[in-house]
């Protein structure tokens, strides 16, 4: 299969690259900046991308790849510090400049083979402190906008490329079809992935990597990864696969009753352990959000120890890790990328438990796990149900989580729902919930003044989790989301709407 391949400076969307360019039916593969020319000679790319990344090209200790890879023939695109790398190495100037953060227009001068069928202006989105002063031999300008006089170059001849902007994030107008043009048009790379061919592909790796009388364990939530986790894995290696369905306290109002039901209609059974009290003695005196997520993965491994010495023995354990997960963990293939917090199926499971980890989910996102659901025939209310993190509520309860807390919280959060679904609104956002934390205001009940929560309440727009946008709903909805919370929910008085986007914050609170 014909393949495109993006070497990982540290930037938050690498993977996201990869995933633009799979859209479009073209395979991509995320691989280290540091890989070995040979070594990425002998995968016989039809392209190479260079993705963004945290460092400046003139520090001493800047990531560069390997010098060969420039001579390797193939059409190679940078993106943002990629693309400044490239004007480094082929001799250009690259200098501190004014930083350049958000959307900004960028027009084309030359519409010929990268921005080819692409209207002359558009929105791109930027994001560096440096810049280009002066091009390679060889390269023309291609676009630019109003800060950025080579915003996108192009070395025809070389079919070397490179990118100020990001057209991998969704503000860009037409970046798809940007990274299309290069990816079909410059490469000349057959368009033959599909999520068939990757079901084919996860359930192949599965029985590779699990020999022949090896068990494997599977903590499923009811959520659509670790579901389809446990289905790629119940169809690689049927019954030598045990789902265990760990109530940790911190589950939406009525899950628990949802989620068996959920795996029965499927023809699998998991276990059902409640450890809820455990969880939650740990987590009283606890502030810190990160020590909660830290607590909270420990914690389920604990459990996932005693269903091991009680049923075992097993050799691993399947999570529905997705990459959003990993790389807000920090754990960027190319070891470049900024820790945003943990998530306790990447870095809060302790060294201690002697399971291997299967994670076959690992380089998707949530909107392709989604078809990938389809096509192991999940039911569609399933696949559309609103991500759910692991830590459950923990993280939606700011400071210490609480017995009055949890229950504003549950109860909050299903209002929020209900009235979503009644007015036409769940299936059109990302996530909806509520928040709650130590803050209090003052109300009125009846005659009398009380003292109760402020809830917030969270709706985002969003197609892959890594960049998100707070949803426009009508007034009318947020009053009845507020009248109900207020009338319903003993002990809140306010409850407010966050409007911040992702970036700079992100969907959940902690």
């Amino acid at each position: 299969m014909d393949k495109i391949v993006v070497l990982d400076f540290g930037s938050q969307y690498a993977h996201l690259i990869c995933r633009r360019i799979r859209e479009q039916g073209v395979y991509a593969e995320l691989l280290p900046y540091n890989i070995d020319a040979d070594t990425l000679a002998g995968m016989n790319p039809k392209g190479i991308v260079f993705s963004g990344g945290p460092a400046s090209v003139y520090e001493s200790n800047a990531p560069i790849c390997d010098r060969r890879i420039l001579t390797l023939g193939v059409p190679i695109l940078g993106i943002c510090y990629g693309h400044q790398m490239l004007v480094h190495m082929l001799g250009g100037v690259v200098k501190k400049a004014r930083r350049e953060y958000g959307s900004a227009e960028l027009m084309i001068d030359d519409d010929s083979d990268l921005f080819m069928n692409i209207k002359p202006r558009i929105r791109c989105w930027m994001s560096h402190g440096d810049a280009a002063e002066a091009l390679p031999e060889g390269f023309r300008v291609l676009a630019h906008t109003e800060s950025s006089f080579a915003a996108a170059i192009g070395d025809r001849a070389r079919r070397i490329y490179g990118l100020q902007f990001h057209p991998e994030v969704a503000h860009t107008e037409h970046g798809s079809d940007i990274l299309r043009n290069f990816a079909v048009e410059i490469c000349n790379a057959r368009q033959e992935w599909s999520m068939s061919n990757f079901i084919d592909d996860a359930v192949r790796d599965i029985r590779g990597k699990v020999r022949d009388g090896e068990r494997v364990l599977a903590a499923v939530s009811g959520g659509i990864d670790s579901t389809v986790t446990a289905l790629l894995v119940h169809r690689a290696i049927g019954d030598r696969l045990t789902c265990i369905f760990v109530n940790h306290g911190l589950l939406r109002e009525g899950e628990e009753g949802e989620v068996l039901d959920m795996f029965n209609a499927l023809g699998i059974k998991p276990m059902y352990i409640d450890a809820s009290r455990r969880f939650l003695e740990r987590l009283k005196d606890v502030d810190d959000p990160e020590e909660k997520r830290l607590i909270i993965g420990e914690e389920f491994a604990r459990v996932f120890e005693d269903a091991v010495r009680e049923h075992g023995p097993f050799q691993w354990l399947a999570q529905g890790t997705l990459y959003p997960d990993v790389i807000e963990s920090g754990v960027s293939i190319s070891r470049e990328a900024a820790t945003i917090k943990s998530h306790h199926n990447v870095a809060g499971l302790p060294k201690w438990l002697n399971l291997k980890v299967l994670e076959p989910l690992r380089q998707l996102y949530k909107d392709e796990v989604r078809q990938v659901a389809r096509l192991l025939g999940v039911p569609e209310h399933m696949v559309n149900r609103h991500p759910f993190p692991g830590p459950g509520l923990a993280v939606r309860i700011i400071g210490r989580v609480t017995e009055e807390k949890l229950r504003i919280c549950r109860r909050a959060s299903k209002i929020v729902e209900e009235e979503l679904a009644r007015a036409g609104w769940y299936d059109r956002v990302w996530q909806a919930f509520a928040i709650v934390g130590d803050d209090r205001a003052v109300g009125v009940l009846g005659d009398g003044r009380v003292h109760g929560h402020v809830v917030s309440i969270r709706v985002v727009e969003s197609m892959d989790a890594m960049t998100a946008d707070w949803a426009r709903l009508p007034h009318e909805l947020l009053a009845r989301i507020s009248n109900r919370i207020t009338n319903e929910v003993d002990g809140v008085t306010w409850v407010t709407y966050v409007i911040s986007s992702k970036p700079p914050a992100t969907i959940e609170p902690q």
